[in-house]
């Protein structure tokens, strides 16, 4: 059996997935907390691991009508891919050695976030693979490996084309007077909050880059507003320019990406995509479907 994973700062998306010589096949989906090792020690990873995804698994295999009840799942899996926010050259073994401690018959694979979004949209074709969800990222891809990548820099001082960018250019928007009073009204109405509860959550909460893609749903709520349209496009504009616009070297013209905000405005990132002269091959909401797939 395969175990292929896509770890977030705050989920891990899980896949058993059987051997393509196996004649049952199946794939056993889980959720489990995300697993990053910049935040968490091998202790705590393994912890989660034993306590928190094999009891999953065994539960799901158990309402699996082609999958053994009594399999023993650590000791059949033969390899683990896992992709994940945080593995880094420096922090991977972290993450391969808890995994090696659960699954001890398993080669262990572990890799970066934005390999795994490679892997997912392009498959063994090269391209330009995105992550637009709550961050963004992006990457040269030569069907194997990542070639070249623009660093990200965060929501702070980069990130554009995210959520949480796209909700900072909103409540900019609306508190400077860029935006209709009746948007503001509407936002305003819509969250509860007021402006000094906005800025408490942003500047003195923690998790504000959430906080901030979350007005992304009030946005995709209320997109028949042109301006708001054109908010979403601005920023996916702001991410050619400033990202993709930077492998100009390669002659490789296609942008595949993964991530909420990407499946949520795919429309307006063609619209964007079309004004640089890019073509949007491939777009999916979770990395996991698109690796299922490559690993089949």
């Amino acid at each position: 059996m395969i175990l292929i994973a896509d770890s977030g700062g705050s989920k891990t998306d899980w896949a058993l997935v059987s051997l393509p010589s196996d004649t049952r096949k199946y794939v056993l989906k889980v959720r489990t907390q995300g697993l990053n090792p910049f935040h968490q020690s091998k202790e705590v990873i393994l912890k989660s691991l034993e306590q928190e995804l094999l009891p999953a698994l065994y539960r799901a295999a158990e309402q699996n009508k082609c999958f053994p009840k009594q399999a023993d799942i650590a000791e059949k899996v033969t390899l683990v891919a896992f992709y994940g926010a945080g593995c880094t050259k420096n922090l991977s073994p972290i993450v391969g050695e808890a995994l090696a401690a659960a699954f001890p018959s398993a080669s262990i694979k572990v890799e970066s976030d934005l390999l795994g979004a490679a892997h997912a949209v392009c498959g063994h074709a090269a391209g330009i693979a995105c992550i637009l969800g709550t961050g963004a990222n992006s990457c040269l891809y030569d069907g194997e490996q990542i070639t070249a990548n623009v660093p990200p820099l965060g929501y702070i001082l980069g990130d554009e084309g995210s959520g949480a960018v796209l909700g900072k250019l909103l409540l900019n928007g609306i508190f400077k007077g860029d935006l209709s009073e009746e948007t503001r009204d509407l936002y305003l109405s819509w969250s509860g909050l007021t402006y000094l509860e906005i800025i408490d959550k942003v500047y003195r909460q923690p998790l504000a880059n959430r906080f901030l893609a979350g007005c992304s749903k009030f946005i995709k709520k209320n997109l028949q507003y042109s301006e708001l349209e054109e908010l979403v496009i601005n920023n996916f504009d702001n991410f050619f320019k400033k990202n993709i616009l930077k492998y100009s070297s390669s002659s490789t013209r296609t942008i595949s990406a993964v991530g909420g905000i990407a499946a949520a405005f795919e429309e307006q990132l063609r619209k964007s995509a079309d004004r640089f002269g890019y073509r949007v091959r491939k777009v999916i909401a979770s990395p996991i479907e698109g690796l299922i797939e490559y690993y089949s």
